[in-house]
């Protein structure tokens, strides 16, 4: 049990609690929140508790926050019964839904240390050596993507850490529609903004992930310009369907700004035909955007790292580290080929960056001002482990993704719907409804997988994206669904 000795002071008596009061009382609740996590990782059986919402509501809210316990450790045994009791627990076998990672242990004793010192990264006078830490990490991914980090290149990659894809792939469309409006006002006679505005396409698929759409939202275009571009059997863009597309917009005098190509889509794993659409849009001078948030682990994989080829020929390309890198949440990363393509969300204060600062301020080239060193836990977890030793890990839940297919197979009332292309797997119960299966499954708190919809109908869906998986962990999981699925149609007959 949680040892919840320790010293109380007065509620309403914040100095003593303050980091630098007293670090034997920071060593104290470091020990007490340490222990509970390994307290839960030892003895999580299953990965949810079956408290229902309401259940759980109620219990939340009988919470008086009028009433501090004035002890961190009655605390800490609160936030058990309220939320340790019923979190999700990734780490779990029987836990195969969405792209959520075990994390590595470097990264955590990295974040104890981030968020104890608390710095926040968006000036020198607060980062120092932390900017500095955060430009090489990303120096080190430009270079893993095959983007100029030298000198003699002439130009430079460079880029941003973020909250996340999202974040990642909203400052790659803001860049690439300031880029296509820049040269369009250069090469018009006298067009306005609003004029060239309105002329902005983007062109993406199906099967780009949603953030796109919202990007283009956020950034003032209408449903007419993002231009949904055809895919082939396996979800990929098909290149002549995207040099017909770009050439038709162009016919009609609009302006293509940005191509989206994926390398890994979040439901099939899909890998874009790089190569082919790089070449189409130097040929249309459009920016390339790759949303690698999931399969940008392939940069570090022994085994798959070729399935990216083409990735350097992109513009930029989103990295989440929270992902196939197995980093704690937030950590991600969009990377521009040309530095100078960060200037197009300079922004500057005169109390924080100004204009002409010689100093490294990275609130110049981000879209956010307050921002954790989240760049820390990767400089931790690749100083102790290595890169291939991520990539190794990778590799095996694109292995047991294969192993699943394989098993699912097998099951003559289960339907294999698409072989896997990553660490997704696709498939259907024959008769009993899927949404049916997935409800009944998590709310018996045993198994948690997810549902999609593929070709117009919901299906079932596995992610693989913990190493520590095994066949045999899968065949359970697998059970579950069946007898779910049998028990299901016998309560209909």
């Amino acid at each position: 049990m949680l040892d919840t000795r320790e010293q109380a002071t007065p509620t309403g008596t914040l100095n003593p609690h303050l980091v630098g009061a007293d670090t034997g009382r920071l060593q104290s609740a470091l020990a007490m929140a340490s222990e509970l996590c390994a307290e839960y990782l030892r003895e999580a059986d299953r990965p949810r508790s079956p408290r229902s919402r309401p259940e759980l509501g109620f219990q939340i809210d009988s919470v008086d926050l009028a009433q501090p316990t004035g002890d961190l450790g009655q605390a800490l045994q609160e936030l058990r019964e309220v939320w340790l009791d019923h979190a999700v627990w990734y780490h779990h076998p029987n836990y195969i839904a969405h792209l959520n990672c075990p994390v590595t242990v470097p990264a955590i004793a990295a974040e104890v240390l981030a968020t104890t010192v608390n710095t926040a990264v968006e000036s020198w006078d607060q980062a120092t050596s932390a900017a500095l830490i955060e430009k090489r990490l990303l120096r080190w991914t430009a270079a893993q993507i095959g983007f100029p980090t030298g000198v003699r290149s002439g130009t430079n990659a460079d880029g941003v850490f973020t909250s996340g894809g999202t974040q990642s792939n909203l400052q790659a469309l803001l860049v690439a529609r300031e880029k296509a409006i820049k040269r369009a006002l250069s090469e018009e006679t006298a067009p306005s903004r609003s004029q060239v505005f309105s002329k902005l396409r983007f062109f993406a698929t199906g099967n780009t992930h949603y953030s796109v759409a919202r990007a283009a939202h956020l950034l003032g275009l209408d449903e007419s310009a993002l231009v949904k571009v055809d895919q082939d059997e396996r979800g990929r863009i098909d290149p002549n369907k995207l040099e017909q597309a770009l050439r038709e917009a162009e016919h009609q005098g609009d302006l293509p700004a940005v191509v989206v190509a994926t390398a890994g889509t979040t439901d099939r794993g899909a890998i874009d035909p790089l190569p082919e659409i790089a070449e189409i849009c130097s040929r249309h001078r459009v920016h390339l955007h790759v949303d690698a948030a999931y399969g940008g682990a392939l940069l570090v994989s022994p085994a798959r790292r070729n399935w990216l080829v083409g990735i350097h020929l992109a513009d930029s390309v989103t990295v989440d580290f929270h992902k196939g890198f197995f980093q704690p949440v937030a950590c991600s990363a969009i990377i521009f080929r040309n530095a100078t393509d960060l200037t197009h969300v300079n922004w500057f204060a005169d109390y924080l960056n100004p204009e002409f600062s010689e100093r490294l301020n990275l609130a110049d080239v981000s879209l956010q001002t307050t921002r954790r060193f989240d760049a820390l836990k990767l400089w931790v977890t690749l100083r102790t482990l290595g890169a291939e030793c991520l990539g190794e890990a990778f590799d095996r839940c694109c292995d047991l993704a294969q192993n699943a297919a394989e098993q699912i197979r097998a099951q003559d009332c289960l339907e294999l719907l698409d072989e896997p292309q990553l660490s997704t797997v696709l498939f259907s119960h024959r008769a009993a409804g899927n949404l049916a299966i997935r409800d009944r499954l998590f709310d018996s708190a045993e198994v948690i997988i997810a549902t999609t919809t593929f070709r117009g109908q919901t299906c079932l869906k596995f992610t693989m994206l913990d190493p520590q998986m095994t066949p045999e962990s899968i065949a359970t999981v697998i059970d579950h669904v069946i007898t779910a699925g049998a028990d299901i149609l016998e309560e209909q007959h």
